[in-house]
């Protein structure tokens, strides 16, 4: 498979995100309006995994409780909110699946591989990166959105770039592609458990910076509304996708198809809008997807 670099859709995420940040990261919203297919194990061939999931009525998801915009949950929500979590709603719809019968499950970044090949999940929407290293062990479609690894710094912070930060501690969360990344930029990574973790390291002071992806930082930049802010220029480019197993791998031209298609219905603007573009800035277009093995 190949890696898709959309520059254009990193630029224009870019300025929808430092837009967010001033604002709601959209973690109120009730999301899009997705409608549950009825009879959908009808439409899958026997032995394939869409229709063992369809057949049950039921599907296990991996997201993020702890990214406002892309996978938030707290004590009070019964289901997550966020883009990552509208587009599992889409998946989990296509199968006849509706979101309060969907098993949501807290998946942190060192986990994401590990709980494909055990099947603690069946399908993984939790920022993630597609690269190389984790298809060799776990099935990723997409992507679906592509987005640019920045800074998340204190609001009194005198760092504008990288530049600023090299010899110094920036964090970001342990198995994430952002460690290496930070390191290869001239910066000292130093992982934590959680993306919330970090943040409270650099509200405190412990580290200098936080650094992700730019979706990531403009949710808790706006969370943390006057403490904190995102700044710099994208320095590498974030494919995020779904991740499936290995051991399914006609999962992938579904998820391909299934995105597809709420991008032409329009299900794909309306839950970017609900999440991550409440400024207004128009939905990126959604990137070309890789192709799926045959």
């Amino acid at each position: 498979m190949r890696l898709i670099r959309t520059k254009a859709v990193v630029a224009g995420l870019g300025l929808a995100l430092s837009l967010v940040a001033c604002g709601d990261a959209g973690s109120d919203s009730e999301g899009a309006d997705v409608e549950v297919k009825e009879d959908a194990a009808s439409e899958f061939d026997d032995g394939t995994r869409m229709k063992e999931l369809a057949d049950a009525g039921k599907v296990k998801i991996g997201v993020k409780f702890d990214q406002p915009g892309l996978g938030f949950k707290d004590a009070a929500d019964d289901i997550p909110t966020g883009f990552d979590v509208e587009m599992a709603k889409i998946l989990a719809a296509d199968l006849g699946i509706a979101e309060d019968e969907v098993e949501w499950i807290e998946t942190i970044s060192d986990n994401r591989e590990p709980f494909l090949q055990d099947g603690t999940v069946d399908l993984v929407l939790a920022s993630y990166s597609i690269n190389e290293e984790r298809r060799a062990v776990v099935g990723q479609a997409g992507p679906y959105l592509v987005t640019g690894q920045q800074l998340l710094v204190p609001e009194d912070s005198d760092v504008e770039s990288t530049d600023d930060l090299q010899g110094k501690e920036v964090c970001s969360v342990t198995g994430s592609t952002s460690l290496d990344n930070a390191e290869a930029e001239g910066m000292k990574p130093v992982g934590f458990d959680t993306y919330s973790e970090c943040v409270e390291k650099v509200l405190d002071g412990t580290v200098e910076a936080m650094t992700t992806d730019g979706t990531i930082l403009a949710g808790y930049a706006a969370q943390n509304e006057g403490e904190l802010k995102v700044v710099g220029e994208e320095f590498s480019e974030e494919n995020i996708g779904v991740g499936y197993s290995k051991d399914h791998p006609e999962m992938c031209q579904w998820i391909v198809d299934t995105i597809t298609q709420a991008h032409e219905d329009g299900l794909y603007d309306d839950a970017f809008k609900a999440t991550l573009g409440p400024s207004g800035v128009d939905t990126p277009e959604l990137p070309e997807m890789d192709a799926c093995e045959s």
